[in-house]
């Protein structure tokens, strides 16, 4: 759903990434995915801090120790009810908003009080995203599978709407936030990550009412990256720049390769425990 970028440097830097990455979801115990996920949500933070207009390095840094401990406290708690609160509030929160994202005004002038509101917005956005997985993570039989299409289902519907939007790409979803995106896009994005959902589905042995319930989750999860991607884009706007760090060429900061998974995963994650697939 973002804007095209080159081509070039974004395949470059998805084939060196993800063979790491489903090794890291397949192959390493839940304590070290956590550490590994942990210390991404902790560089996400350190970006989402400077977008929001926070600047004094030494404030940035006791905030993420305060990030840290908090997911050390919930790590102890990840499979309590408190934990699933934690999470069903992250979902809340990207439910609602749209609320912002219909006023891409709100907040937009650089005053300590709206840099203050957005660095609040971190916490709530970060966290039961790091919870969801680490709690899918360690969810019993297949768990490692089940993070493993959780996230590629966001990467699907990211490739799809890239090469859809950039083909047939004529309606623009939020012009006034992110113009490169497309209704077109999102629609490329939708059948890319229900064909992989049905494929996965299928290796899970899902079937008939199982395998709706997981297309529909999957529908559900592509929304809900749409919603993190317009975020971050609307806080990239209010800064005035196009990325939210140079870590990966042609990709940008890591908050640009993470915004979507943050705002799907307590969804996709509620949504399972719930249905108890």
């Amino acid at each position: 759903m973002r804007a095209p970028e080159p081509l070039g440097q974004r395949t470059l830097t998805a084939v060196l990434l993800a063979p790491a990455a489903i090794a890291l979801i397949l192959l390493a115990p839940t304590w070290l995915f956590a550490l590994a996920i942990g210390v991404i949500v902790l560089a996400a933070l350190w970006e989402w801090s400077r977008l929001a207009g926070w600047r004094l390095r030494p404030l940035r840094a006791v905030l993420l120790a305060a990030m840290a401990g908090a997911c050390l406290g919930l790590w102890f708690w990840r499979a309590a009810p408190a934990g699933h609160a934690v999470i069903a509030a992250g979902a809340l929160g990207w439910t609602l908003s749209p609320l912002w994202l219909c006023r891409p005004t709100l907040w937009a002038s650089p005053t300590r009080a709206h840099a203050g509101i957005k660095l609040g917005l971190a916490l709530p956005a970060l966290l039961p995203a790091w919870l969801a997985l680490v709690t899918l993570h360690a969810g019993g039989m297949r768990a490692h599978v089940w993070t493993l299409l959780a996230l590629m289902l966001i990467w699907a519907a990211d490739t799809g709407a890239y090469f859809a939007g950039t083909r047939f790409g004529r309606t623009r979803l939020a012009p006034l936030i992110s113009p490169g995106k497309t209704w077109e896009g999102v629609g490329g994005g939708l059948l890319l990550a229900a064909a992989l959902a049905a494929a996965f589905g299928w290796m899970l042995e899902l079937r008939g009412i199982r395998l709706l319930l997981l297309l529909g989750m999957a529908a559900l999860a592509v929304a809900y990256s749409i919603l993190g991607d317009l975020v971050e884009s609307l806080l990239k706007r209010q800064a005035a720049v196009k990325d939210s760090g140079r870590m990966f060429p042609g990709h940008g900061g890591l908050l640009d390769r993470i915004d979507s998974v943050l705002a799907a995963a307590p969804a996709f994650v509620l949504l399972k425990l719930w249905l108890h697939l």
